[in-house]
């Protein structure tokens, strides 16, 4: 674990002192080695699941892929940057890549802690860098309300999660991970109203981050005005914190969550229909991949809470397919934000004839979008509506006319902005250029190779 903590944390004190010419090229390839030294979190050779185990900190099959996706993003996140931070002097250039680093940093120790507690103050730390990205670098005036509905939202939510937290501590004499998992159920009673409310507590912190319909508003406020690299690691990991947070909080809340996730799914699953009608009267090329993000959460808060093997499998498959989909599909967006300066997509259509090879990567991250056959997020999906439909066969109508939204919404969003006539005020555009090509051969790469060894995300399953 350290060998990849002390490196990130060295980050740190690298980039204050690198020369300003050498920033960028330096602290890219130095988080580069470490998401590729990252990789050998996949491999896990124990029988008891828990490996690379220190006393606060272990991978197991369900943080291992998460942990090498967050580390897998920070050199995604440098390079697509580079270019909009060029202009801005070296001071602040230091201090962003300097809150890339410590946000790494919390999601590592969040995604890797075996003490909830850790987990708890973690998952709360990494606001304070997201909030600084988005109100310091977002680039509309509107970046100050969406930082604060991002932090009121996340804080609101998270502090009856520690309420709860204490009590189980008090109840249990443990808060270890390690532990947890063997302790006989809480005996939660429907009767009893106090215990109704420590489930609530316990689950609301990570719905609300995931986001679930109803408490989704934050989001696309925050995703519309973050900087790229805000954009990128909200929806490939921060998302993926409540979904990891309920799969452990879960084993303990017996036999409550029978009887009480109706509520949820239901609004899990009627936010899937929602939130993909919304996408299809987007104008705003952010907005409709932010609601995109809304609604492949929902599917993954519904599997998580019918706790189904198969629920959990398909969950962790679409976290890590949805991560590496929508950052891709944001620095897309990104690219086109720095050439025509609007996110208004009938504004930027057409791009086929100027930009023909980005046009080749705006289909294949649209195709992932709708999981094309074989991409991982068919996988996901497919699980996921499979174990959906064995709880109760209700759920295929909105599941259904969800996916077949999604398929609608995926190719609206590729023909608006790649077909039809170029604009006028189009026609003298940058080329592209081999960094933005790099950046998403990165991303949609791993989404490809993983359909050969699938095993790698199938956490407990596997």
């Amino acid at each position: 674990m350290l060998k990849i903590l002390i490196p990130t944390l060295m980050l740190t004190p690298m980039t204050c002192l690198t020369p300003l010419k050498w920033l960028w090229p330096t602290t890219l390839l130095h988080s580069l080695l470490i998401s590729l030294a990252s990789l050998i979190w996949l491999k896990n050779s124990t029988d008891t699941g828990w490996s690379f185990l220190t006393p606060i900190m272990a991978t197991d099959a369900l943080s291992a892929p998460l942990l090498s996706l967050t580390c897998w993003l920070l050199p995604l996140m440098i390079l697509a940057s580079q270019n909009h931070m060029s202009s801005e002097p070296g001071g602040r250039q230091r201090a962003f890549i300097v809150l890339l680093a410590l946000l790494q940093t919390f999601l590592i120790l969040a995604f890797s802690a075996t003490e909830m507690i850790l987990f708890y103050v973690m998952f709360e730390a990494t606001l304070i860098p997201t909030l600084l990205l988005i109100t310091r670098w977002g680039s509309q005036a509107e970046r100050l309300n969406a930082g604060t509905y991002f932090l009121f939202y996340t804080l609101a939510s998270s502090l009856p999660l520690l309420i709860a937290l204490i009590f189980l501590q008090h109840s249990s004499g443990t808060l270890s991970l390690l532990t947890l998992q063997y302790l006989k159920p809480l005996s939660l009673e429907l009767s009893n109203h106090a215990h109704k409310l420590l489930w609530a507590s316990c689950l609301v912190a990570f719905l609300v981050k995931m986001p679930l319909y109803g408490v989704h508003l934050w989001l696309p406020k925050a995703h519309v005005e973050a900087p790229i690299a805000g954009s990128m690691i909200l929806a490939a990991v921060l998302l993926k914190l409540g979904g990891y947070g309920m799969m452990r909080v879960l084993t303990i809340l017996e036999p409550l969550t029978k009887e009480l996730n109706y509520p949820f799914i239901i609004l899990a699953l009627w936010g899937v229909l929602m939130t993909s009608s919304i996408c299809l009267r987007q104008t705003d090329l952010k907005s409709l991949i932010a609601y995109s993000s809304v609604s492949h959460m929902a599917l993954v808060a519904s599997a998580i809470l019918i706790q189904t093997p198969w629920g959990a499998t398909g969950a962790l498959v679409l976290m890590i397919a949805h991560g590496l989909t929508s950052s891709a599909l944001f620095c897309l967006a990104n690219t086109n934000y720095e050439r025509t300066h609007s996110r208004t997509m009938i504004l930027a259509r057409g791009l086929q004839i100027t930009l023909p090879l980005m046009t080749t990567w705006w289909f294949i991250a649209s195709l992932a979008n709708l999981a094309l056959p074989p991409l991982p997020n068919l996988m996901g999906e497919l699980m996921i509506i499979t174990s959906l439909f064995n709880w109760s066969w209700w759920t295929l109508a909105m599941t259904g006319t969800g996916t077949l939204i999604t398929a609608g919404y995926s190719l609206y969003m590729f023909l608006t902005t790649q077909r039809g006539p170029t604009p006028p005020h189009m026609m003298a555009l940058d080329p592209s250029h081999t960094r933005e090509h790099l950046l998403m051969t990165l991303h949609l790469l791993p989404l490809i190779l993983l359909i050969l060894k699938p095993e790698l995300m199938w956490g407990w399953a596997a």
